[in-house]
């Protein structure tokens, strides 16, 4: 792989998410906090529109509107729309300054600690996640897919992720998951600044990584109305085990729904606030240890 010419940091895709919207505003505040490294960094404020009205989106869900026929599609003109168009014609592969590496950062209501979430298995990016979950515990490593008929920003390069940090409420400043996920940037950075010096760490220790099996919703009735809550026993376990037979879900009349399936799964995204909208109470992933070649 060639060396990293150019990084794009990503912040406010969801307006309301405002860790990495303030991250971003810092850095161009503080331009010299990212100048050191030997690659061009870009900082965007993915949905400006949305992050001064302190909502999610305007029209629609930005991050859902990077899918390859849609970014050619003339005919859709909604705001998040053109802005995906623009974000594109800034980073995507079709600009011949196309950024190497895509940084998008997020927050979430669930308890997702800082997590790296990938789109693809591409050698690079589990070489780098596997570096970031063995010099910090609080780094886990998942690897999801976009719900059909989308998606997502990250997509617009091989190497581009997500970090997502929680749990902190929408609209809401953590100052301690602002601090801890800028200093999970810089070492990001720093590792891309060693990639680029032939200086890649050793790291001997296998990945845990979450690989996404299902989309679970609510249980709901004829009517789609939402007729449990998450079980309290489940409320901010992410990344724990689930087996067969534990409770999942609370009836507004008190009953425990069990879980049914066969096999042990982990949660991840449990009630995130944000996927009411589209019938998500959490997503089920599968453990997985990976051995990570050091060539």
């Amino acid at each position: 792989m060639q060396k990293i010419n150019r990084v794009a940091i990503v912040g406010g895709t969801h307006g309301n998410e405002f860790t990495g919207a303030f991250l971003v505003k810092k850095f161009e505040y503080f331009p010299d906090l990212i100048k050191k490294f030997n690659f061009e960094i870009l900082t965007i404020l993915g949905n400006p529109k949305a992050f001064k009205a302190g909502r999610r989106y305007i029209d629609k869900d930005l991050n859902r509107r990077f899918l390859s026929e849609n970014l050619q599609n003339t005919t859709l003109a909604s705001y998040e729309d053109m802005r995906a168009k623009e974000i594109a014609e800034i980073l995507g592969d079709n600009n011949q300054a196309a950024v190497d590496v895509i940084v998008d950062l997020h927050s979430t209501t669930a308890n997702m600690g800082l997590s790296i979430i990938l789109g693809n298995q591409h050698p690079f990016l589990l070489k780098l996640s596997a570096y970031l979950s063995a010099i910090n515990p609080l780094v886990k490593v998942c690897h999801t897919i976009p719900e059909e008929g989308s998606n997502f920003l990250r997509s617009l390069s091989e190497l581009g992720f997500v970090i997502e940090v929680g749990p902190v409420a929408q609209g809401v400043l953590n100052a301690d998951l602002f601090q801890k996920t800028e200093q999970l940037i810089y070492t990001i950075l720093d590792y891309l600044e060693r990639y680029n010096h032939g200086d890649i760490p050793e790291i001997n220790n296998p990945l845990t990584l979450y690989k996404f099996m299902s989309f679970v919703d609510y249980p709901r009735n004829e009517n789609g109305e939402i007729q449990a809550m998450i079980h309290p026993d489940i409320q901010y376990q992410d990344y724990e085990p689930l087996n067969p037979g534990d409770p999942l879900f609370l009836t507004l009349d008190g009953r425990a729904i069990a879980y049914e399936g066969t096999s042990t799964v982990y949660p991840i995204f449990i009630n995130e606030a944000a996927y009411y909208e589209k019938g998500i109470a959490m997503l089920f992933t599968a453990k997985q240890l990976l051995s990570i070649s050091p060539a």
